[in-house]
């Protein structure tokens, strides 16, 4: 049976962030000090960890969350659209001492954002939160992990999923000092260049220096390194394995969460038995959609629009190379 085709959905766990994104959108971003118009301002569901839920949801596969909200209006909103998803919320603990995390976010004409992020109950995840993510990997493929929520609890999750076969794939963002083990307990880690320069000290500026972080991160003990780089594509590494993925064409609304959609994709082509050259194009073709939709949760792609850009019905898909 070839991959996607799978009489079985693939069981993805993410631990990590649910945030209430505020979104304005303006002509450019404004310098230190300054005032400018801002044309349009919406409010969405976010958070790196509940986009990659929805976005691997909307792609296929069976998905639990597991994190924190507030127990107030911002947090039930949050896990009634999560579970108007198809989201498994039953490992999302209310908190009564911690708000719901919130981002405030700006888009310029460009697409490009700068983003302001209050963590709130996020980063009170402890040992329930732990616990549910271990009960929660039972009988799953892979575990998805962001840097939201504290950096202890990520990894020990890892380990523990590494310890029962659950493939890791850890998006190390927004960026943070990841811990030093959790290179060793990451399957697939997905940075892109400002997080890759934070973990390796290698700035990312081009298909070189993308190759030399990717390498840098191999040594750290990652399983395989990929780097995505905006504009210019994905390059990745594992093992004797070097790919470069350019980008698909698309008209860019904004970038909000495309790193999002492609951890999502990548994690669920890799669960469905996707080769790795085929995971990354399923990846791409997924975090290429999401910037042409505004927004984070509401961008995440669905199966069908994926897979019609890969047979080249949606915005024609890039030739996958194999780097030097």
């Amino acid at each position: 049976m070839a991959p996607g085709e799978n009489a079985d959905r693939p069981k993805i766990v993410v631990l990590g962030g649910i945030n209430m994104d505020v979104v304005a959108n303006v002509q450019r971003m404004p310098e230190a000090g300054e005032t400018v118009h801002g044309d349009s301002f919406f409010m969405t569901g976010g958070g790196k960890g509940a986009n990659q839920a929805v976005a691997a949801a909307r792609l296929g596969a069976e998905v639990r969350m597991v994190g924190r909200v507030g127990d107030d209006d911002f947090g039930r909103t949050l896990l009634d659209a999560l579970r108007s998803e198809g989201v498994d919320v039953n490992g999302v603990e209310p908190d009564p001492s911690n708000g719901t995390g919130v981002a405030v976010i700006m888009v310029d004409a460009s697409g490009q954002n700068c983003i302001a992020e209050v963590y709130g109950a996020n980063r009170a995840s402890d040992e329930t939160q732990l616990d549910a993510a271990k009960r929660a990997m039972h009988g799953s493929d892979a575990l998805m992990l962001q840097m939201e929520t504290p950096p202890e609890v990520s990894l020990e999750a890892a380990r523990h999923a590494r310890s029962i076969g659950v493939r890791v794939i850890w998006d190390p963002a927004p960026a943070a000092e990841m811990p030093s083990d959790g290179f060793t307990a990451a399957d697939f880690l997905t940075p892109n260049e400002t997080e890759a320069e934070a973990l390796t000290g290698i700035r990312v500026t081009d298909e070189e220096s993308a190759r030399e972080a990717a390498e840098a991160l191999i040594a750290k003990g990652v399983g395989a390194a990929v780097i995505t780089l905006g504009e210019r594509g994905v390059y990745a590494i594992a093992k004797n394995e070097r790919y470069l993925v350019p980008p698909f064409e698309v008209d860019v609304v904004d970038s909000v969460a495309a790193g999002d959609a492609f951890a999502a994709g990548l994690a669920v082509a890799i669960s469905e038995g996707f080769s790795f050259e085929d995971a990354l194009k399923f990846g791409a073709a997924s975090g290429g959609l999401a910037v042409t939709k505004p927004g984070a949760r509401d961008a995440m792609p669905l199966r069908e629009e994926v897979e019609a850009m890969l047979s080249g019905e949606g915005c024609g898909a890039p030739i996958l190379s194999r780097a030097e």
